[in-house]
């Protein structure tokens, strides 16, 4: 086959959003979200089994109802510098909002990434879901959603200007003559647009990979829609077989129509799978997870981030689900209209609406390595997905999947045997972009 498989992890510490109960687990460090020795064995981990990337999400608000992993994290650059020295070939992306961070820090910082790791740096374009983190930005209220994505897409067309500051052979160093630097090789960039006014230039070369790889997790209209323009990696939702295609099919048709290669963007789907020697063992193993991770309370306010951290405790639980689509207007406008749907049009008291909530959705990667291999082998040949963005529950499951589920997949043809690249973008088959001013000049010159 000329398509493979690409796979990420992504590590959650002592569990992220549904997973209440992953703290409590005796194999769980109880720091494991703040021990960068974690992220290292997770990363040495993927890179042994040739994944394509490690993948760090991130927020910055929260209250104290919110997921033990987020309630006590390291920010996602520090941390994948540090696991950069410790990593040769493993893809590094890290979630940063272009809403609340300067298009030319997030450009110098991802490029230092990228210098770190000699070309494996990725960026993974947030607008910020929580409302609440406004107000830690001395804003009182959050962005709407036009705002916050006209910046997004402005941000990364800034960020990508700043990234082709110099030409690739900007700094001959000749001691001889006397010549570090080439200066008709360095540009500023001069930016004045509707949410930036950036001068530039960017004070650091361009990486192995020529720019860090851009990744967007587009779900919304106004997400689909800027992934579509920038996005050369997407986290998509995942969900159902026909789900998956849907959003597949919508999302490479809005690439073509944006005038880009479909082909040139990787999509991956997250996934969670349970992997055992038999298929009822892995069954039994869903179960106990379902059972470590139920807990009402917690469900309750995780419901309640979709509305802002809005708090559901408040109300009698077994009236209707009140009326709350004010809140989540600027936040998690997309999941919170679901969650209204649902309840409207089933009567669903809020009770109802909690427990429907915490329900784990059916997981389509559970069973025997065969069966799982069979299942992610005829997703992917149904135009479901490029890769998968993987989330274990402990050592013990990565290592199921690891040492079960992927020599399946590399016997079939679906999976690298050995890795042929270096830098994320050869991971990823994306192309070196090439500077703009030296593309600019080499037009000139043809003329």
């Amino acid at each position: 086959m000329s398509r493979r498989i690409h796979l990420a992890l992504h590590p959650y510490g002592v569990g992220g959003p549904g997973q209440h109960g992953l703290w409590k687990d005796p194999s769980i460090a109880k720091d494991a979200s703040i021990d960068i020795d974690y992220y290292i064995r997770q990363a040495k981990a993927a890179e042994a089994a040739l994944f394509d990337a490690l993948f760090i999400v991130d927020s910055q608000f929260i209250n104290a109802t919110y997921p033990a992993h987020y309630l006590n994290r390291l920010e996602p650059l520090t941390l994948l510098s540090a696991v950069a020295t410790h990593t040769t070939h493993l893809g590094l992306v890290g979630t940063l909002s272009s809403t609340y961070n300067s298009p030319f820090n997030l450009a110098r910082r991802f490029a230092s990434l990228d210098h770190i790791s000699r070309g494996r740096a990725g960026w993974n374009v947030v607008t910020s879901f929580d409302t609440g983190t406004s107000r830690n930005y001395g804003l009182d209220e959050h962005l709407d959603y036009p705002t916050r994505y006209g910046r997004a897409l402005e941000s990364v067309q800034v960020v990508r200007g700043l990234w082709d500051s110099y030409e690739d052979d900007a700094f001959p160093a000749d001691a001889e003559r006397g010549v570090f630097l080439d200066p008709d090789k360095l540009h500023a960039l001069d930016h004045v647009g509707e949410h930036f006014r950036v001068a530039g230039p960017l004070n650091l070369s361009r990486s192995p990979q020529g720019q860090p790889v851009i990744f967007q997790a587009g779900v919304s209209e106004e997400g689909r829609t800027l992934a579509a323009q920038v996005a050369e990696g997407i986290f998509a939702p995942g969900g159902t077989l026909d789900a998956a295609q849907a959003y597949y099919s919508d999302i490479r048709r809005r690439i073509a129509a944006a005038g880009r290669d479909p082909d040139h963007v990787t999509v991956l789907i997250h996934g969670s799978p349970v992997v055992r020697g038999t298929d009822d063992a892995a069954r039994r193993r869903a179960r106990e997870i379902d059972d470590e991770d139920r807990d009402f309370d917690r469900s309750l306010a995780l419901l309640g981030r979709a509305f802002g951290a809005h708090d559901f405790s408040r109300y009698d639980l077994d009236a209707p689900f009140p009326d709350v689509a004010h809140l989540a207007a600027n936040g998690g406008r997309t999941g919170a209209a679901a969650i209204i749907a649902r309840a409207e049009g089933e009567g669903l008291t809020l009770r109802q609406v909690a427990e429907a909530f915490a329900e784990r959705p059916e997981r389509p990667f559970l069973g025997s390595p065969t069966t799982v291999a069979d299942t992610i082998a005829r997703w992917f040949e149904a135009g479901t997905f490029d890769g998968i963005n993987l989330a274990f529950r402990n050592d013990e499951d990565l290592a199921w999947f690891v040492d079960g589920v992927v020599p399946e997949l590399q016997r079939r043809g679906l999976f690298r045997t050995a890795y042929e690249s270096d830098t994320l973008r050869g991971h990823l088959g994306l192309p070196v972009p090439e500077n703009r001013h030296t593309r600019a000049r080499n037009l000139v010159e043809v003329r």
